[in-house]
């Protein structure tokens, strides 16, 4: 593949020279003037010392025993910088403070700069309440008085600083002293690397990365198009797959993509969706409580291993989703909650800034300085790393003020309504930002509600989002499955009601993680039966996702028939595949993701009713369910019988909508998924019987528990 180069320089700017605002390095309400932007150098050549490489695992932090002397905060202290500067325009300053910014990842964090000859390391971090704000690290001796910043003039409460000397794999924190006093050690909001936890310390690292994706990247969108099969995968790198010889060690970047590349590339799914990966310091959070937000998580290694792994499932032709959290945020002492002392991230009304099922804060979504980091965010997992979508999680919960909340908990928003307008309105913006920047990735909505439009365009009145989770289709669809099949006859509307709904918005048929956790069981330990009915069961609720309208996702182990429920800190039970009914359910799995990429009756109209027909269901005494799929061609309808009953059905009949002659693609029964082996191996030709109100029809075994995928020759 054609080897492709970022157009961005180590530190992330623009590589031609650009005149930006600088403030004098004596007073802090001093007038801007212009000079020559500082140089970018690259930054492995300006280590830390003491730090030969940049490695995961990083020296103890040296923090004395006996904290600096409080220096005086009313005037700027003596600084051993070469004079300060600011890489923010006026405009800059203004897209940030109007919640325009798109790109503040440029602007915050530490950047490796050369300025008037001398290479170091350039600060800067949003305090607007703070009095005093200084960096501190292993580079001066976690010294609160030796590298104090200079904020700036325009009060946007920007606060910035150069210090030479000082490179990538400085090891630092920013020590802030509220306006009332309050002292407090955070760590860089923007910083691209941490320390691994439970260490807290931000490190000075860059995004510069040399890919080689060109061929994926200029083809993608086809591949992520509503129009394509998207099976997607979804993996918690944690657990996943861990250190054979010692359990307790999770796999790196690197050690993950040699074995989970060719294994999602041999299963046929294509896509994975990393649950989040953003910097977390709690493991039993799955990674939901981010305090690192422009940054991979420093358990599996540096920013540009994950880039890596990246750039491995692009080379196999796999693209690679992210689980995004702007939803909430942990009150973590080095995070974003109260970080200048002040609620500058959450919102101050509890009522609104306060998750009380997860015990976590919410963004002010209305506060136009946040508004600028989330967008920022959302687009730089896009642009540096090079994810081909965004997994939105809990966007329920941002759309309802009264979401988990009692009468009296929540207060209304401006017309009387339970809506979250301001949560709204930076989802259409966000949606529309990223749509514009990348119109080749896709966006996609855990939302549980009905809330209209979700999936709709926003010159429609939508929020703007590619695909939603289909949560109604998984309730219903695993409430019927647990059932014992004497009694699924009684409870047939469960299957039935989802094409109600079905094409109201573009859905994505989920089995996550979230629905083998906590008591619920594995998929197969849901399942109803002895050993061999309860993969039947299985492989009969995979079927039928597989072929039901929408794209589809599901969870690791599920494609084996873990036993176990998943458990976040250790490794899936891969052992299971040396028994005939795990590696009968895997090779079935694989069948369905060849059976769905290769057939465009199951694709073409995944998200419209014209793509979808039921031929019967009524024949609720014997559980049996029959459905069309339909292509852009007629020639590429497909019929989907389903026997919901471990009573083998032979010779029965269906109607067809076309006269010909039909073979089976697809039996869940073949023996090589382990099944019984009740399947249709000669062609079967339609005769002019009518049935089930077609004027054509056919017979056909029907396997126990099982589906069965026809196709006319």
């Amino acid at each position: 593949m054609a080897k492709r180069t970022t157009s961005t320089t180590p530190d992330g700017t623009q590589p031609d020279p650009q005149t930006e605002s600088v403030q004098s390095s004596s007073t802090s309400d001093a007038k801007p003037k212009t000079a020559r932007k500082p140089k970018p150098v690259d930054p492995s050549k300006v280590m830390s010392p003491g730090l030969d490489a940049p490695t995961a695992e990083l020296p103890a932090q040296n923090t004395p025993t006996q904290p600096a002397e409080m220096p005086d905060t009313t005037q700027p202290a003596a600084s051993e910088s070469t004079g300060t500067y600011s890489r923010f325009t006026d405009f800059d300053v203004h897209l940030f403070r109007a919640g325009k910014h798109q790109r503040l990842y440029e602007k915050f964090g530490s950047h490796v700069v050369e300025h008037n000859g001398v290479a170091g390391t350039y600060f800067a971090v949003w305090a607007p309440s703070a009095r005093y704000v200084a960096v501190i690290g292993d580079f001066n001796g976690w010294d609160k008085g030796s590298h104090s910043m200079n904020v700036r003039w325009d009060s946007s409460g920007i606060w910035e600083i150069f210090v030479p000397n000082i490179g990538r794999g400085t090891v630092y924190k920013y020590f802030i002293v509220h306006e009332g006093g309050r002292e407090l050690e955070k760590g860089d909001p923007y910083a691209h690397y941490w320390e691994v936890p439970p260490k807290t310390a931000s490190l000075v690292w860059d995004t510069y990365y040399e890919w080689n994706d060109q061929d994926w990247m200029t083809e993608r969108g086809a591949k992520n198009a509503l129009n394509a099969p998207i099976s997607v995968y979804e993996v918690h790198l944690a657990s996943w797959r861990r250190d054979p010889g010692n359990p307790e060690r999770e796999l790196s970047f690197g050690e993950i993509a040699d074995a989970l590349v060719p294994y999602v590339q041999e299963m046929g799914f294509t896509h994975v969706e990393f649950m989040p990966v953003m910097q977390y310091p709690y493991a039993p959070s799955w990674g939901y409580q981010i305090t690192g937000y422009f940054a991979p998580s420093s358990r599996f290694g540096s920013p540009q291993d994950f880039m890596r792994l990246v750039e491995r499932f692009h080379q196999a032709g796999i693209g690679v989703l992210l689980d995004w959290v702007p939803s909430h945020f942990p009150g973590d002492a080095h995070g974003l909650y109260e970080f200048d002392g002040s609620h500058l991230y959450e919102h101050p009304d509890m009522r609104k800034g306060y998750h009380p099922d997860w015990k976590s804060y919410i963004f002010n979504y209305g506060r136009p300085e946040v508004r600028s980091f989330l967008l920022s965010n959302a687009l730089f997992w896009l642009d540096r790393c090079h994810a081909d979508g965004l997994r939105v999680d809990a966007v329920a919960s941002m759309l309802y003020l009264d979401y988990s909340r009692n009468a009296g908990e929540w207060e209304p928003n401006m017309f009387g309504g339970r809506e979250n307008l301001e949560a709204i309105s930076l989802l259409k913006e966000i949606n529309e930002a990223v749509y514009a920047a990348f119109p080749d990735v896709q966006t996609i909505a855990e939302e549980s509600t009905s809330f209209p439009g979700v999936s709709r365009p926003l010159y429609t009145g939508g929020l703007g989002f590619g695909m939603k989770w289909m949560m109604g289709w998984m309730n219903d669809t695993l409430s019927y499955f647990e059932r014992d099949p004497a009694f699924r006859k009684f409870h047939q509307d469960n299957l039935t009601f989802s094409t109600i709904y079905a094409f109201t918005e573009n859905f994505m048929l989920p089995l996550s993680h979230d629905e083998v956790v906590y008591g619920k069981h594995s998929l197969v330990g849901k399942m109803p039966g002895d050993e061999w009915q309860r993969f039947a069961n299985l492989r009969l609720l995979f079927s039928y996702m597989f072929t039901h309208s929408g794209t589809k996702l599901l969870f690791m182990g599920g494609e084996f028939g873990q036993t176990e429920e998943w458990k976040f800190d250790s490794s899936l039970d891969w052992h299971l595949l040396q028994y005939a009914p795990h590696s009968g359910m895997a090779a079935c799995v694989k069948a369905l993701n060849k059976l769905y990429r290769s057939e465009p009756g199951l694709y073409d109209r995944n998200f419209t009713a014209d793509g979808f027909e039921w031929i019967d269901t009524a024949d609720r005494e014997n559980s049996v369910i029959t459905y069309a799929r339909k292509g852009n061609r007629p020639e590429d309808t497909l019929l989907i019988v389903l026997n919901m009953t471990p009573v083998p059905r032979n010779g029965y009949r269906i109607g067809v909508p076309t006269a010909g002659v039909y073979h089976e693609l697809f039996n869940s029964d073949a023996t090589e998924f382990y099944g019984s082996g009740v399947t249709n191996p000669n062609d079967i030709t339609a005769d002019a019987e009518a049935w089930q109100g077609r004027t054509q029809s056919l017979q056909l075994n029907i396997p126990p528990l099982g589906a069965v995928v026809l196709k006319m020759k």
